[in-house]
């Protein structure tokens, strides 16, 4: 079992989550540097990419070793940890998981060894769309399974079944053949890669240190270990990093349509995408939004936090006061701990609670940043008006949000979406607001400084730019209803299924003979 933290669910009620966060990724080639501590501090820094699991590989030029487990970053290393994991090079991953259940064998980074001696550890951000097709691929040329439910160990295993070949190489056959949103980070004992897809819908940043190189998700990973930033890797891209510096090739022609909706709430505010700073992104969404939906009131008011930059931007634009009006509880985060009946009714107000000298007598205007299920804002609202608000008017910084993401975010199924069944008014009903207003996607889009043509609007417009397999083959589970039993080397099955004692989470070896042996010391 995995270990709680102490802290009351994020969600409340995990059968009704919100829209859950895509992965982080990180790399670091840095000789003399301590890797795995930098690899730590830039998983730390995208936390908020995802919480269900962290792991860091780590090599020193002979082995490669993998430390992984569920949790938080903060939860899976420590001290005596990160000190072990000793080497020049390393990645890191922080998990949501977008394809396979919340399992230990779907923590990253994956492992694989190669026929020919080499080991692979790789760490995704995002979700391929063609992924039972290429378990099925697979398997009829002979690939072996390991067991995981999730695209990322397949790509893995697809990049070491080619023993003729390095494996820059063999990403440079298998990389076209995948079809969805990727960022990669990889690396084999030596080197280090990194990779988008040709659309690059999930970001990827590269930066300089002054002994080496790093990859992340985000340039606020950057800053946190100290390197400069470079420039994003390019759409269709496969950088490679080693002793002899840096190298690029292209597997795909370009075509970028990069995630909208990072700019609205998954990237940190300190976060630069396409050069255009997601802090600043954010106000101009709150003075536009100003601008299209005015209203009478007093006080302008952020749901922390990812409602405070529009909210000041709308502010701005309206001429109507910004303050606080709810507080969050800064210890609301992830819990294993299955909330009971009476936590779900309490609901938001275990994360939120109003600030009732503030908005008491006053005409509100409460901006969030999007609407899913409409359960957060129903609850603020009623919260607000038992604290005394006169009126309550709610400001959303995106447009209405009808159509599942298959691209890295986990929204809820269509059905579940409340502005697929209800127009404006018909939300503006349900949630009990005297007024509700979304930004329009004109007004989006304006405020990232990106072309509409350059942006996947996907969850806003339904106009996917990744072509979607028919049926039922995607969805988180899709592997798990994917027949794809092989016999598999006992040397490679590294315990998969037998029971683990205590958190489960020691590392797994590659040895340097190379082979399929991967162990548990």
């Amino acid at each position: 079992m995995p270990r709680g933290d102490g802290r009351l669910s994020h969600d409340l009620d995990p059968q009704r989550p919100g829209p859950q966060d895509a992965c982080g990724v990180f790399g670091v080639w840095a000789p003399g540097e301590e890797v795995a501590k930098l690899t730590y501090f830039g998983l730390y820094a995208l936390q908020h990419r995802g919480q269900e699991a962290a792991g860091i590989a780590v090599s020193d030029g002979s082995g490669v070793v993998v430390y992984k487990d569920l949790g938080l970053v903060a939860q899976v290393f420590d001290e005596p940890t990160l000190a072990s994991l000793r080497g020049y090079l390393a990645i890191g991953h922080t998990r949501y998981s977008t394809t396979g259940g919340s399992t230990w064998e779907n923590a990253q980074p994956t492992i694989r060894a190669t026929p020919a001696g080499t080991t692979i550890a790789l760490a995704h951000n995002g979700n391929l769309v063609n992924t039972a097709q290429l378990a099925r691929d697979a398997a009829a040329h002979g690939v072996e399974s390991d067991g995981a439910t999730s695209d990322t160990p397949l790509v893995t295993a697809l990049l070491a079944s080619r023993p003729d070949l390095s494996v820059e190489a063999a990403a440079l056959e298998v990389l076209p053949t995948l079809r969805g949103a990727f960022s990669f980070v990889f690396m084999d004992e030596t080197t280090l890669y990194a990779a988008r897809d040709a659309h690059g819908v999930r970001p990827l940043v590269l930066g300089r240190m002054e002994r080496g190189w790093v990859v992340a998700s985000e340039s606020a990973a950057l800053d946190i270990v100290g390197a400069s930033f470079v420039r994003e890797v390019e759409p269709g891209e496969l950088i490679a990093i080693d002793e002899h510096g840096l190298r690029s090739a292209r597997f795909a022609v370009p075509e970028p349509k990069g995630c909208l909706f990072e700019y609205v709430y998954i990237a940190r505010p300190d976060t630069a995408i396409a050069g255009r700073n997601i802090y600043a992104a954010r106000v101009e969404i709150g003075r536009r939004l100003a601008k299209e939906h005015p209203v009478e009131a007093d006080l302008v008011i952020p749901v922390p936090e990812s409602g405070t930059p529009a909210a000041i931007g709308y502010a701005e634009g309206s001429g109507i006061t910004y303050g606080a009006g709810l507080m969050k509880n800064p210890y609301v985060g992830r819990t294993f701990i299955q909330p009971s009946q009476t936590l779900r009714q309490l609901g938001i107000r275990l994360k939120l609670n109003p600030l009732r000298d503030n908005v008491r007598g006053k005409r509100v205007v409460v901006v969030d940043d999007s609407i899913v299920r409409g359960n957060t804002q129903r609850a603020i609202v009623r919260m607000l008006r038992e604290a005394g608000a006169l009126e309550v008017h709610v400001r959303i910084s995106s447009p209405p949000v009808t159509w599942p993401c298959f691209y890295g975010i986990d929204f809820a199924t269509r059905a579940e979406l409340l502005a697929n069944g209800l127009d404006v008014e018909g939300i503006r009903r349900s949630i009990g607001a005297d007024t509700l207003g979304y930004v329009s996607l004109a007004g989006l889009i304006a405020a990232t400084e990106q072309p509409k043509t350059r942006l996947c609007r996907a969850c806003f417009d339904g106009e996917y730019p990744i072509e979607l397999p028919a049926g039922n083959l995607i969805g988180k589970h899709v592997l798990e209803g994917v027949d794809k039993r092989v016999a598999t080397p006992a040397a490679d099955q590294y315990e998969a299924g037998a029971e683990r004692s205590g958190s489960g989470n020691q590392p797994l070896v590659a040895s340097p003979g190379g082979g399929d042996a991967l162990h548990r010391p």
